[in-house]
């Protein structure tokens, strides 16, 4: 055999396999975790289930939302709003920050962020899946608990545990199995923490936002991001075989070496 020919056999079998991509999480499997949140007891698990849930929409990287030393959104961060209204998180009562109907991020130090720039969201008019609610809670929350402003949003009090990528991922892979792998069309072992922000810019795609909106939101300086929206959503790909074929009749417009009818 050539020699340049066995080193790179030797290079292919000593290199690691490409890592698979993480799937985009169908809004089912937040809705499961969001559903047991109203009824846990668990701080833990409602401040994992509320940042799952912002993470979701705000289409956020690990880092951004869970409790760690890199730069996560904390409490001073956010803004609420009621109209054109801001809400004073340190006055306002509990009631007032319910009736907020707009909330907002502020970027400081995050990964592809401009500081001081913000990005929000308004009500989404789900019971359970709304963003303005998710960090109403959490601000209430670490209100409660004294929280000084550059608390995590994820914070939990009276526990040695975090809101950790781990959790986040088992949390996630616990309701896949719940729902079924095959219900969802993938295995849970696809699924990370870091599959909430493929599924938020996965859900815009569906929705027919158009991509420099979703790079807008989620701070993509490329097109990469692209490699996270999977052709693999059915709807995304339901219409276009029958699309294809009525497209795919066409005349091409004759150069002048193509022959005229007679």
């Amino acid at each position: 055999m050539d020699f340049r020919l066995k080193r790179m056999i030797s290079c292919w079998k000593k290199s690691d396999p490409a890592p698979d991509r993480v799937k985009p999480i169908p809004i089912q499997v937040i809705r499961r975790v969001a559903i047991l949140a109203q009824h846990a007891t668990s701080e833990l698990f409602k401040a994992v289930a509320d940042m799952i849930i912002i993470a979701f929409f705000f289409l956020l990287r690990p880092g951004e939302y869970t409790d760690n030393d890199i730069n996560p959104f904390r409490l001073e961060d956010v803004q609420l709003f009621i109209g054109p209204n801001r809400l004073n998180l340190l006055v306002a009562t509990d009631a007032q920050l319910l009736q907020a109907r707009f909330a907002s991020l502020t970027f400081t130090d995050q990964k592809n962020g401009v500081r001081g720039e913000v990005i929000g969201h308004a009500r989404s008019g789900d019971q359970f899946l709304c963003p303005v609610k998710a960090i109403v809670r959490r601000v209430i929350y670490l209100r409660s608990n004294n929280a000084p402003p550059n608390t995590p949003l994820s914070r939990v009090y009276n526990t040695n545990l975090k809101v950790t990528a781990k959790y986040i991922t088992q949390t996630l892979r616990d309701s896949i199995d719940y729902l079924g792998d095959t219900t969802i069309g993938f295995l849970k072992k696809e699924v990370s923490a870091r599959s909430l922000r493929a599924a938020g810019a996965q859900a815009l795609m569906l929705g027919k936002v158009d991509t420099n909106i979703i790079r807008l939101i989620g701070r993509w300086k490329s097109d990469a991001m692209l490699r996270y929206l999977h052709v693999q959503a059915h709807p995304l790909m339901q219409d276009y075989a029958s699309i294809m074929l009525k497209a795919g009749t066409y005349n091409l417009i004759p150069n002048q070496y193509v022959p005229q009818l007679r």
